[in-house]
């Protein structure tokens, strides 16, 4: 592995990273850093769409505005590097707690991302969040009806 192949590494590693502070944070200018303006994002595994980033981040700022908290942890990060193209493969634990429970929600799965290297450094060009397990479901807030 040579200098090059280490250092898009980390700032691969670094990006993911920063997906999980700006959705656990809720700073959705920096979540969209994450991203290439034109990015393909599917969330279908865990009952959300699939569009582009502005798109999602509609959806998960009006779904964040139900979590008390959440803790994203991106664990076993696996980086293949093609010149300027790149694919990441890395677990993900989230605990959460919706805002109307006390008690504590779990899920876990895998974030997979095609990257693009770019004048601003690597960015997702596409995610898929592949959910595996959920422990706990929150269910529905009380008085709220889930539509469709």
């Amino acid at each position: 592995m040579d200098l090059q192949e280490i250092s898009d590494r980390l700032e691969i590693a670094d990006l993911l990273y920063r997906y999980a502070r700006g959705v656990d944070s809720q700073d959705w200018a920096l979540w969209r850093s994450v991203f290439t303006p034109d990015a393909l994002l599917d969330y279908s595994s865990a009952r959300g769409p699939v569009g582009d980033p502005e798109t999602i981040a509609r959806w998960l700022e009006g779904s964040f505005r139900l979590v008390a908290g959440a803790h994203h942890h991106i664990t076993n990060i696996e980086v293949t590097v093609d010149g300027d193209a790149a694919e990441a493969v890395a677990l993900f634990w989230n605990p959460f707690r919706a805002a109307w429970r006390e008690d504590f929600s779990a899920a876990g799965g895998y974030y997979r991302h095609r990257l693009v290297r770019t004048a601003d450094g690597w960015r997702s060009r596409e995610l898929i969040e592949d959910n595996r397990w959920i422990q706990n479901p929150p269910g529905m807030p009380p008085g709220l009806a889930r539509v469709g």
